[in-house]
Order: C-alpha cells, then sequence, then structure tokens
C-alpha cells in the first residue's frame, strides 16, 4: 500500500515501504500546509524540472534529509555541485532503481532553464504512479500508459502554464489510469479551476477511471492491482 499526500501545487509525499517526494514547493507556496523543515525524512526526491514552483525546496531538504536526487543529468549534476547532494542523473527514455524505488522518466512538454522537463513513473511496492510533470497534451501519452501501465496519474489541470482540465480530461483517457488525481490549480489566481469540472469531464472521457479530488494535506492510499 502506498499513500500519496498532496502537499499542493505539485508536490508529492509518496509514502509505503521507501518514501519519495515529488518536486518540493512548500516554503513559499501559498496552499501547502507543510513546510520544507517538517519533511525530516526522504529517501529519494524527483524533480520534474527546475522551475522554483517545483525545485524550490529541493536543496535544503536533500542537505537535510541525505535523500538521493532523481532528475535530468543536467539538474542533477547542478544539485549535486551547489548543494553537494547525493543524485543520480538519467535522462527521458530511461529508468534508475534507488533503494528499491524504480524511477522511470518519461517526456513532458513545457519550459526549464536547465536540462528539459520532464515526468516520472515511480514504482513502489508494486504501484506505479505517474507524475506527470508540467505538460500539455500529447498523443505518446498512450505509450506511456501502454508501457508502463500507471495505477495513480497526478495530473495538471490549471491552465495557462499546464493542461485545462479539458486537455488533461483527454491525457486521462490516453494513460488509462485506475485512478487520477489533479494538482497544479488554485495555488495562485491565473490557474484557478473548478476540480469538479473536470471529474465531470474525464467520467465522459475515461468513465473506468476514479477521480479523487483532495485537498493540500490530504492523502489517498493505493495498493497494487
Amino acid at each position: 500500500m502506498v499513500k500519496a499526500t498532496w502537499l499542493g501545487h505539485a508536490s508529492w509525499l509518496l509514502e509505503g515501504s521507501r518514501t519519495v517526494l515529488c518536486d518540493p514547493f512548500l516554503d513559499d507556496n501559498p496552499a501547502a500546509p507543510r513546510k520544507a523543515a517538517d519533511i525530516e525524512h526522504c529517501d529519494v526526491v524527483t524533480l520534474s524540472h527546475d522551475h522554483f514552483d517545483h525545485a524550490a525546496d529541493a536543496g535544503s531538504i536533500l542537505q537535510r534529509t541525505g535523500a538521493t536526487l532523481v532528475a535530468t543529468y543536467e539538474l542533477a549534476n547542478a544539485f549535486a555541485e551547489s548543494h553537494n547532494a547525493r543524485t543520480e542523473g538519467i535522462n527521458i527514455g530511461g529508468s534508475v532503481s534507488v533503494q528499491g524505488v524504480t524511477c522511470h522518466m518519461v517526456p513532458a512538454f513545457h519550459t526549464a532553464d536547465k536540462g528539459a522537463p520532464t515526468g516520472f513513473v515511480i514504482e513502489l511496492d508494486g504501484v506505479r504512479i505517474y507524475h506527470t510533470g508540467d505538460t500539455c497534451l500529447f498523443g505518446d501519452m498512450a505509450l506511456i500508459g501502454e508501457l508502463l501501465a500507471p495505477d495513480l496519474m497526478l495530473c495538471p489541470i490549471g491552465d495557462r502554464f499546464t493542461m485545462g482540465p479539458r486537455s488533461a480530461a483527454r491525457a486521462v483517457a490516453l494513460v488509462k489510469p485506475r485512478v487520477v488525481i489533479p494538482m497544479h490549480y488554485n495555488t495562485w489566481p491565473p490557474i484557478a479551476q473548478d476540480p469538479q469540472e473536470f471529474a465531470r469531464l474525464v467520467a465522459e472521457q475515461a468513465p473506468g477511471v476514479e477521480v479523487a479530488i483532495l485537498q493540500p494535506g490530504q492523502s489517498y492510499e493505493i495498493g497494487p492491482r
């Protein structure tokens, strides 16, 4: 069983036999229920890209917890140099296993200052979690669904900088996860969205997929198929 806790925006804490922190943006995140100092333990930190609203607290958490960073080669090298962090640099299409957690790096269509924007399919305790990162809709999401078969999809719906609800619902139909949870919305007014509208669109386009709508700080538990 894996417990996925939404820490606001695109930040997630995945807890099972190991603990994985995705895209830590806490201290300056108005929606975050925790601060970076509240993260006392994690084994792996994944970064989809280096924008501040995904990577702002990665350095301090890596230094304090001794977790291993998994990111693109360029981004991993930058954190190794600037924060003396333990890192595993990989690239899109590659995978790495760290302390029993397997991270598959997949494409995302967005921007980044260093390296490329990415998503991850994270395997933990027999559960596969697809954190899309910041992305638009793209047809090869169907291949991610076919090859990596995510159980849980963490999907942006905020529009403007990522997919909006309509595109995100289509992405869910391509990936076909068991469960989808919307993220990256309502942090600030420019990305304000109604998650119930997303749920309605998913029910139309991917009727077999469960939509779980969380508030920051809430968790969803999921086991293997």
